[in-house]
């Protein structure tokens, strides 16, 4: 049995003209420890997917479930890091974690819960900075937080909901290799939605694009079947590269394409 199992799951949102369907049969499947890239277009339903694994909506239809459980509610067998950040303002970098712990561990003895803030403090490499709060820090800065705090509650799968695309190149480039390190070192399942098809080429074992919406759905999925640690540069220069990022450049420009002809013929037959 896979440790990630999704299972015929659609989804939609009410609107003024009616139901406005976002998902539609998306099955998926992953192994324990794998680090998965989920691509697509802005508005393709990428959040919606990420919500539903975090149990924050429910699916209209299907299943969906981690370990042989159906998720049916937010847990901390999932921690979710989000574009933006969702610090508490008024704590510091420490804090911010610390209080992740406490509602995560409340047994645990004081000096254990410690440890742990430290641990994961320092592997986002911000013991420098730990306590300062959200205002003094850098938009780079805030998201490795928004990591740690996730990672502090030990979960079975992270869930990274595009949390780089709001910052500047350098410091996305410097924060996808430090995802990268901080995988390789825990080994943590991990979902990546992202609409940088580089970004999951870079970070992933496997890609899967999301069709253009509405009522969007997973494509077929593509190995990433390049040595680790991965540099950049060289990566660039890699066929296997170049082969899958055109790959799935092609089919989300023709996903795209078929939406929007859809729409067109049903505004004509409107």
């Amino acid at each position: 049995m896979a440790f990630l199992e999704i299972k015929g799951v659609w989804k939609g949102y009410p609107s003024r003209d009616g139901w406005v369907p976002v998902l539609r049969d998306v099955n998926l499947s992953m192994e324990r420890g794998e680090f998965l890239a989920v691509v697509g277009f802005t508005g393709s339903g990428k959040t919606t997917l990420v919500s539903l694994l975090a149990g924050l909506i429910r699916p209209d239809r299907g299943t969906i479930r981690l370990g042989g459980r159906e998720i049916t509610s937010p847990g901390p067998d999932r921690g979710v890091v989000f574009q933006n950040y969702s610090l508490l303002p008024w704590l510091t970098v420490e804090e911010n974690v610390a209080l992740a712990v406490d509602q995560t561990f409340p047994c645990w003895p004081e000096e254990v819960k410690r440890k742990h803030v430290d641990r994961n403090v320092a592997l986002v490499r911000l013991n420098a900075a730990r306590g300062k709060r959200p205002g003094e820090l850098s938009g780079g800065m805030r998201q490795r937080v928004a990591v740690a705090r996730a990672l502090a509650l030990d979960p079975e799968m992270l869930l990274l909901d595009e949390p780089l695309s709001a910052l500047d190149a350098l410091t996305r480039s410097r924060l996808q290799d430090e995802l990268e390190q901080i995988w390789e070192k825990d080994r943590k399942t991990v979902v990546l939605i992202t609409n940088d098809v580089e970004e999951g080429v870079l970070l992933a074992d496997r890609i899967v694009p999301l069709t253009a919406g509405p009522e969007a759905t997973l494509g077929p999925s593509i190995s990433i079947d390049l040595p680790r640690p991965r540099d950049r540069k060289a990566l660039g220069r890699h066929p296997r590269f170049k082969e899958v990022r055109a790959e799935l450049i092609e089919f989300l420009l023709r996903s795209r394409r078929q939406a929007l002809e859809t729409q067109s013929a049903a505004r004509i037959v409107r």
